[in-house]
């Protein structure tokens, strides 16, 4: 596969176990370490360590980074799709993206973590129903950033995280402008496959999708070359409080080394 988008990296630090000063204060330093973008998620509870421990809500969380930042795009990897109504949700990324001055992006998904859903009084449902619901909701908020005012500064793109085979990733070729992955370079070549061979059945050119995946803060140079030599060009390293900011400057280093 061509590739098509420099390689860029980004860093998802995760909103639990902090303060909001602490984690404001990673926020800016990240994007000063000189990332390309940054990401939360959307829970309402920890998802490892003391289940009972701080946590901030995403999309609010979102704002806020959008006004400590300039230049790093900025969004939730992903937003849970069923804990919002879908007009609602597209208004909401439309105002970030005013707010960010154009670097929003929607991260979206069917949903899994079933605390939120028992605590929030969501209906969990089944995995089905959740991703039904998501591809009912994907064209409603591409309509509402088409009608509701002012519209989006740019075209909003859409991330799609996950890797199921049959829907998740049709799903991606139908709507989105991005795929976020996890796996060993073997495992997201071949979910890139099917990436591709969905955007063949709906007719999509699979080089519109931006494809970016995860990264551990102990992989190495190698690794990592070996995952974009899978077909990733966006590698997203998830880390928690306290911040370990020397992984995020190897992460730079490994991406700059790639631009000379």
């Amino acid at each position: 596969m061509t590739q098509q988008y420099p390689l860029r990296i980004g860093v998802q630090l995760h909103p639990q176990h902090t303060s909001y000063k602490e984690y404001a204060d990673a926020v800016r330093r990240v994007e000063d370490l000189g990332v390309d973008s940054i990401w939360n998620w959307d829970h309402f509870f920890p998802l490892y360590g003391d289940p009972q421990g701080n946590h901030f809500e995403g999309w609010t969380l979102l704002t806020a980074m959008a006004t400590l930042t300039t230049r790093a795009q900025i969004g939730c990897l992903v937003t849970c799709n069923t804990y919002r109504n879908a007009a609602l949700l597209a208004n909401m990324a439309k105002t970030l993206d005013h707010i960010s001055n154009g670097r929003a992006v929607l991260g979206i998904g069917a949903g899994w973590f079933e605390r939120d859903y028992k605590e929030y009084g969501y209906e969990f449902g089944t995995a089905g129903s959740r991703l039904a619901a998501l591809e009912k909701s994907l064209p409603i908020i591409k309509e509402r950033w088409e009608v509701d005012v002012p519209k989006p500064l740019h075209k909003i793109p859409i991330l799609i995280g996950g890797g199921g085979e049959k829907k998740t990733l049709r799903l991606t070729a139908q709507y989105a402008d991005m795929w976020h992955g996890f796996g060993n370079p073997e495992e997201l070549k071949h979910k890139l496959e099917v990436l591709d061979n969905w955007c063949k059945e709906v007719g999509r050119n699979p080089n519109e999708i931006e494809r970016t995946a995860g990264t551990n803060k102990d992989d190495s140079d190698q690794t990592r070359d070996a995952i974009v030599e899978a077909g990733i060009t966006h590698l997203i390293l998830g880390i928690g409080a306290p911040w370990d900011f020397a992984a995020v400057e190897k992460l730079v280093k490994w991406r700059d080394s790639h631009a000379r």
